[in-house]
């Protein structure tokens, strides 16, 4: 499959904004591979058999794309950084709506085609993730966002400062201090430094 080009993304995208509701159905295809490669990399730190299928987070993810209206589309690297902010927060409401359930929240049990089943340490890792992510979002919410956009949505360096309209260097900072400072919280060891 050939790679689309940035520019062409980048019409499709403007097209849509625009209101061509058909832009969106020819998008889509152009980037899915991309879009599954970042879940898929996402959902390979999570113990096999026991994680949301990569496709159904994809699907979720087109689903709320399609409910955005009037969302003005700069690029592709936005799009991208927008898709990873959707992807962190399907992800954590999935580990908060089976962390309900578990505590009898009453919901009845639907059977899925694809597997939607998270082992308990992955969601209790992720809901942590996302708490020290709101904590560092506080002291410094340009950091969180390249973590965000990294980590969630698979976003190159160079891809992550277009988005964020910084230069490189400055996201490899950020990467660096971002990963020192959300180790030491999710460690619970906060008595050292900052």
């Amino acid at each position: 499959m050939v790679t689309p080009s940035a520019h062409e993304v980048t019409g499709l995208l403007q097209a849509w904004s625009a209101g061509d509701e058909e832009a969106l159905r020819k998008l889509m295809p152009l980037v899915y591979q991309e879009l599954h490669r970042a879940a898929r990399r996402y959902m390979a730190g999570e113990r096999s058999g026991h994680t949301l299928q990569t496709t159904a987070l994809i699907n979720e993810v087109y689903l709320r794309l399609v409910d955005v209206r009037q969302m003005s589309w700069h690029n592709r690297a936005h799009f991208f950084g927008i898709c990873a902010r959707l992807m962190r927060r399907i992800l954590i409401d999935f580990a908060r709506s089976r962390r309900h359930q578990k505590r009898g929240g009453g919901a009845t049990h639907v059977a899925f085609d694809e597997e939607l089943f998270v082992s308990a340490q992955p969601q209790a890792d992720l809901m942590a993730l996302d708490d020290a992510l709101k904590g560092l979002t506080v002291i410094d919410e340009r950091k969180s966002r390249v973590v965000e956009l990294r980590f969630f949505g698979g976003l190159s360096v160079k891809e992550t400062a277009e988005v964020l309209k910084v230069s490189s260097d400055t996201v490899m900072r950020d990467w660096k201090m971002a990963k020192v400072w959300l180790l030491r919280e999710l460690s619970g060891d906060k008595h050292h430094g900052a």
